[in-house]
């Protein structure tokens, strides 16, 4: 077992070291001042965008997704490089997923996806003025592309139909800021 110095000053004992993740156990002190461990999946960070194309319809994807065996509607989306910005890794993830290339890439905010028990911080982005172009998924990959209306994709997520939390996360952020809420 190797340890990782982690923010605060606690160390944690890392148990599984990965290619995307390592798992950690951390040693906390509850408030009645016993001392527990609680399991801690150690993540680089990741990035969301929202695609917006000039006429107002919103890129998304539909991903074959192994953990849970299903295809989900989400927004493409991106785990960091090593040493690499979170802007450049959602040029990058855009053009990857859905092979848009954005003119204007710009910030949205970031969020923790999972606090309980994941360190990912993710940080979301909208793109905008987009070209298309072919995409460059990876061997393990399996995307498809589609152009909603901003209504179309509200109409997804309360039909339950969108159930990939940080696409919920960011479209309602979206539609919120934007006065596209409706029904």
């Amino acid at each position: 077992m190797s340890e990782q110095q982690v923010a605060g000053g606690s160390v944690d004992k890392v148990v599984y070291k990965g290619r995307r993740v390592d798992m950690a156990l951390r040693s906390v002190k509850t408030t009645s001042g016993a001392m527990i461990e609680r399991e801690i999946v150690v993540h680089p960070g990741a990035v969301i965008i929202l695609p917006v194309l000039d006429d107002g319809r919103l890129v998304l994807i539909r991903n074959l997704r192994h953990a849970v065996l299903q295809w989900l509607w989400e927004l493409p989306a991106g785990t960091l490089e090593p040493r690499e910005g979170p802007a450049k890794c959602a040029a990058r993830e855009l053009e990857e997923e859905t092979g848009y290339r954005a003119g204007r890439v710009e910030p949205f905010g970031w969020f923790y996806t999972s606090p309980g028990i994941l360190t990912e911080k993710m940080y979301a982005f909208v793109a905008r003025e987009l070209t298309p172009g072919p995409q460059a998924l990876e061997d393990n990959e399996t995307i498809t592309v589609e152009c909603l209306e901003p209504a179309e994709v509200l109409a997804l997520i309360k039909s339950n139909e969108i159930v990939d939390g940080k696409t919920i996360a960011v479209v309602l952020k979206y539609l919120a800021e934007t006065g596209n809420i409706k029904g």
